[in-house]
């Protein structure tokens, strides 16, 4: 049995002792300045070994830091150093597929080794499909006290539980973890990236959050406020609306309807029309072909209304930095009306929320203030000219009730960490620095975990 290596005692692989959340912060802004200046941390690298690495999670530092057990993360919560100022990366399934020339990829090797090169930032990875969850609310504290959390891909697909049959972490568990990150997102948390079936999961987890507070609105609202009229009523009629719309909502693929209503199995997330794995480009999102339900005008004005409101991070890139190009690796899709309709119902329940909020904060029903207070559409992905996945990138918007300020975590179903070999670091080696600069993938990459530290 191979010999566990010893986990550091101090943050930072190139400086050891000194990385810090100012540094990475720094380190990440510099990196996205331009894209040809050379690393701060130039003078830090073992040129001989900063390229070139061949070992696996948990073969040598910096990735020392694989939690697959109970025992692992009790001593991580024991050492909080070792996670304030780490990256915390799920993995979901032993790797996101395989590429071009039949390698298994695992693709957080990649996520940690772009962190630690550009800002040396260390990460810690969470094997869930060997340890399932553990236990939840250890997980979650050290999730949400970390720098950011990474929610992997992975080959299993949402639209069948049993294809998570090999895993110990099941198609549930990864739907209740992803719930419990998306409500998590308060004042000094950390961001989320979901990718690609962490996207995936998302998205059915955004469904069932409605879902479920329409159900609990409902279900005691009356006792609640029952002081409150013009206020009960008024969240009654949110919720109705939201759970009329939500049961008869259509999703229409090539003019053909494959799901009807958020109790469909598929309504959240459905195949691709068009199989996507490889090069792809990131243009605007426009919906503008025709859809048969009438309720689709509303919920693209709160789209729009969504998109004004906010910057949007992939949006600028696009526009002012340069056409993205990035890799995809997976044949299921977010569904774009899902995505429409989860907007439209979080920007009416915010509204419909905030005028009993004293009373409701006191309740069981305190924990729909953690909800997401709109989610928007970022972009969209083209192969060969033909309009490929409509829900490339969502952004998860929450509007803090007391500061009025917006937190956000981010979603896509492309790989920002992979270039176009499709191949992990640990055996393609680390691209030198300059190219680094001139990916698109890992340009957007930083530049999502930069903006969300920032808030």
């Amino acid at each position: 049995m191979k010999k566990a290596v010893a986990w550091r005692d101090h943050s930072g692989f190139y400086r050891p002792g000194k990385s810090s959340f100012k540094s990475i912060q720094t380190l990440f802004s510099e990196f996205l300045r331009d894209r040809h200046s050379p690393s701060l941390l130039q003078e830090y690298y073992n040129q001989d070994e900063v390229y070139a690495i061949d070992f696996n999670w948990g073969d040598s530092v910096p990735l020392e830091r694989v939690i697959s057990s109970t025992s692992d993360l009790t001593n991580l919560i024991n050492n909080p150093f070792s996670f304030n100022q780490s990256i915390c990366i799920l993995e979901p399934s032993e790797h996101v597929g395989h590429n071009t020339i039949g390698e298994p990829v695992r693709a957080s090797i990649n996520v940690a080794w772009l962190v630690q090169n550009i800002a040396d930032c260390d990460s810690i990875v969470f094997p869930l499909w060997k340890s399932g969850l553990m236990d939840r609310k250890q997980l979650a504290y050290v999730l949400s006290s970390s720098l950011a959390v990474v929610f992997e891909g992975g080959y299993p697909t949402v639209r069948d539980s049993t294809s998570f049959v090999d895993t110990k972490c099941s198609h549930a568990d990864l739907l209740d973890l992803s719930e419990e990150l998306i409500v998590s997102r308060r004042l000094r948390s950390a961001p989320a990236i979901f990718i690609c079936l962490g996207h995936q999961l998302a998205a059915q987890a955004h469904i069932r959050l409605l879902k479920k507070a329409v159900n609990e609105i409902l279900n005691s609202i009356d006792v609640i406020l029952f002081s409150r009229t013009n206020s009960r009523e008024s969240l009654k009629q949110v919720c109705n609306r939201i759970k009329a719309v939500g049961e008869k909502l259509r999703v229409v693929k090539n003019s053909r309807t494959v799901a009807t209503g958020w109790n469909d199995l598929e309504f959240a997330v459905g195949i691709n029309e068009v199989p996507e794995a490889g090069h792809c480009e990131i243009i605007h999102y426009d919906k503008s072909d025709f859809h048969p339900d009438k309720e689709m005008a509303e919920l693209l004005t709160a789209q729009a209304i969504t998109a004004e409101e906010y910057d949007g991070v992939i949006e600028e890139s696009i526009s002012h930095e340069k056409d993205l190009n990035i890799v995809m690796f997976h044949t299921d899709e977010v569904n774009e009306e899902a995505i429409l309709f989860a907007n439209w119902a979080y920007r009416n329940l915010y509204q419909a929320l905030l005028p009993a909020r004293k009373e409701l904060i006191l309740s069981d029903l305190s924990w729909l203030f953690n909800l997401p207070s709109s989610i928007e559409i970022l972009c969209s992905t083209t192969a060969e000219g033909k309009l490929c996945t409509e829900v490339a990138a969502t952004c998860i918007n929450y509007r803090d009730y007391d500061t009025r300020q917006t937190r956000r975590s981010f979603t896509c179903q492309f790989h920002p960490e992979l270039r176009d070999d499709l191949r992990e670091f640990s055996k393609s080696g680390i691209p030198a620095f300059s190219d680094l600069k001139q990916d698109d993938g890992i340009r957007l990459l930083i530049r999502l975990l930069h903006d969300s530290l920032m808030e």
